[in-house]
């Protein structure tokens, strides 16, 4: 990676960032065959029953993330084939965290295993894709990340997470 990479990257992220939330209009074949497997498993598509941050579905959060982090990643020559993975699969839950339910408690804290957990009943994780998913919710998960594309996709979940929060207040 020369010196100046990481001046490609908020260009990169600008054209990139359209198509985060209208992936019909993603066109990287590449990376449309690292993900498509993973949207074909039924748990994964359960996630556009539950809505993420405002009016997004959680489904529609990860393959943004997803996207994003793989954008990322591939622009300073990281591991994009991790990033996109383990972006579809970082919040791989099977329930609705805004519903009170015990099982529901500390879900920031929690999640990230059960997402390990499920992720590993669908796919084979490779060590890197596991500390992405794992550690995405550091500083709640106090051990940070542990590789340069886990901090990416911590870094890309936060921003995107806190944009689609802030969506409710837009028109207000």
């Amino acid at each position: 990676m020369s010196n100046f990479t990481f001046l490609r990257l908020p260009r990169a992220m600008r054209q990139a960032y359209p198509c985060a939330y209208h992936p019909e209009q993603i066109t990287d074949k590449e990376y449309l065959a690292l993900v498509d497997p993973l949207l074909a498993e039924p748990g994964i598509q359960k996630m556009n029953d539950f809505i993420q941050h405002s009016d997004i579905t959680l489904l529609m959060h990860v393959r943004a993330v997803s996207y994003m982090t793989y954008t990322f990643c591939k622009t300073l020559g990281w591991d994009g084939e991790a990033a996109a993975r383990a972006g579809i699969l970082h919040d791989y839950v099977t329930y609705d965290w805004h519903v009170p339910d015990p099982s529901h408690r500390f879900h920031g804290f929690r999640h990230p295993g059960f997402a390990v957990k499920n992720s590993r009943e669908i796919t084979e994780l490779s060590a890197l894709e596991e500390n992405m998913i794992q550690r995405h919710m550091w500083p709640l998960t106090v051990v940070p990340p542990k590789y340069k594309e886990a901090w990416a996709l911590t870094l890309v979940d936060k921003v995107l997470a806190t944009g689609e929060t802030l969506r409710k207040y837009q028109h207000q």
